[in-house]
């Protein structure tokens, strides 16, 4: 996981994921000049302690860092910063899956390939960038449970405010070790995806057991996942722990963390995602697929937690169920519509509850509340200030309505006969013609009143 630190994790080169000017962000130490020495990003270390204390973890008393032989055209100095016999965190879980160990490392640069496969460029700017590497203890037993582990993860290092950890920008990685009989591992890279880690590691599990059904040997190796052909491809032996020479970084002290306030770090942790579920269906009785398109992440999460409380100052005995509804379809359909994201959104959570409000009161209907939302979106107005500029309201008048009420009723005689033998369904279906022919203006509650009293 690329941590969301303001620099580099040896040197003050900005981490800047958004620059796309290639070798900007570069500096003689994460280039790995001769004679350059290496700083520990204190933010960094930080971020890694607050990830093991939320998961369960224990944080070490003191850590050290070391050099893992490595070579690669994007790794300038021909080894990485990384730890290995003591990592910052132990143990911790996450969906009951343990955790074995969390620790820090730097990103190795960026290479571009020629179409032509003739040429490579390389893009030392993610070079040095903190990575924050979790390994789990095999207990992931299949692919659904490893996308199940990976998007709690990630909500989690979102909430924390320490990882975007978007796969996408190669902000958080999986790389699956995969083992049928648990002494031969196969590593399987380049899983950029939520699909890509389900796929990989379905294809892989299945592609193993076809090796030992033909009594042949699964070898030890490392397999990128090919998104194009829908399979894992070899790419080379897998090395062992000691053919990477570990050993403890020179230019670097071991890092004493017994001065950390580790009870303070922990009670400064904002409420995480499963927390935030419990509570959820404690305070508003939604069910659990609702509740996870509102924490999908905490600014959405935050938003609606805003609005909820306004329309409870509103409505004491709200249910919150038009808030959802609106919140959850109408809204998030009109900002995928508009490729809107929340922190980009001009509708503030306690006009939405306003909307909700005046929806639950009997003051709009649901065709009017839907039209006056897209003008909320548009222009970010309270739902009262944009009522009385356009002049909307419900049509409430009874001899308003009767005219709507008899051409629905004259125009729909197989409707009227439906009803008169027990179907109750097309009373809402005139109901619908009369909301129609009103352009939603009209008031259900009344206009319903009345067509019961003419049906009688």
């Amino acid at each position: 996981m690329e941590l969301k630190t303001k620099t580099k994790m040896f040197c003050s080169c900005p981490n800047d994921p958004e620059e796309r000017h290639p070798n900007i962000n570069v500096c003689p130490i994460c280039m790995g000049h001769p004679g350059t020495l290496p700083t520990i990003n204190k933010e960094a270390v930080l971020e890694v302690v607050k990830a093991g204390l939320a998961l369960g973890g224990k944080i070490a008393t003191g850590t050290n860092f070391d050099r893992k032989s490595y070579f690669y055209p994007d790794l300038p100095k021909g080894f990485q910063i990384s730890q290995y016999e003591k990592p910052i965190v132990s143990g911790g879980t996450l969906n009951g899956i343990r955790i074995r160990r969390i620790h820090l490392e730097e990103d190795a640069g960026r290479l571009l390939h020629s179409d032509d496969g003739k040429s490579s460029l390389v893009d030392f700017n993610r070079a040095g960038l903190p990575l924050m590497e979790l390994v789990t203890e095999p207990d992931i037993k299949n692919a659904e449970e490893a996308v199940k582990f990976a998007r709690e993860l990630q909500l989690i290092l979102r909430y924390l405010g320490v990882s975007d950890a978007d796969m996408e920008r190669g902000q958080m990685r999986v790389e699956a070790n995969i083992s049928l009989d648990m002494s031969t591992k196969v590593e399987v890279k380049n899983i950029n995806s939520f699909r890509a880690v389900h796929d990989a590691i379905k294809y892989e599990l299945e592609r193993q057991e076809e090796v030992i059904k033909e009594g042949k040997e699964v070898h030890q190796e490392t397999r990128g996942w090919n998104e194009g052909k829908s399979r894992t491809e070899s790419q080379r032996s897998k090395e062992s722990a000691h053919d990477y020479r570990y050993f403890p970084e020179p230019d670097l002290p071991p890092l004493d963390l017994k001065g950390l306030d580790l009870k303070e770090i922990k009670n400064n942790l904002p409420e995480l995602p499963e927390a935030k579920r419990h509570r959820f269906v404690k305070e508003y009785g939604f069910d659990l697929i609702h509740i996870e398109t509102i924490i999908e992440d905490k600014v959405t999460a935050d938003y609606f937690e805003n609005s909820a409380s306004e329309l409870k100052q509103l409505l004491p005995k709200t249910n919150y169920q038009n808030l959802l509804n609106y919140f959850t379809s109408d809204l998030r359909g009109l900002m995928k519509e508009q490729g809107i994201r929340m922190v980009g959104l001009k509708i503030s959570a306690e006009h939405l509850a306003h909307l909700a409000a005046k929806i639950e009161k009997g003051e709009l209907s649901s065709r009017l509340a839907k039209d006056l939302l897209k003008k909320m979106f548009e222009t970010g107005e309270d739902p009262e200030n944009l009522m009385q500029k356009e002049g909307i309201s419900l049509m409430s008048n009874e001899s308003q309505l009767e005219e709507f009420i008899s051409e629905a009723i004259n125009s729909n005689p197989k409707a009227i006969e439906d009803y008169k033998n027990g179907k109750a369904q097309s009373l809402q279906f005139l109901v619908g013609q009369v909301m129609s022919k009103t352009k939603g203006k009209a008031d259900p509650q009344v206009l319903r009143s009345m067509l019961l009293e003419k049906l009688k």
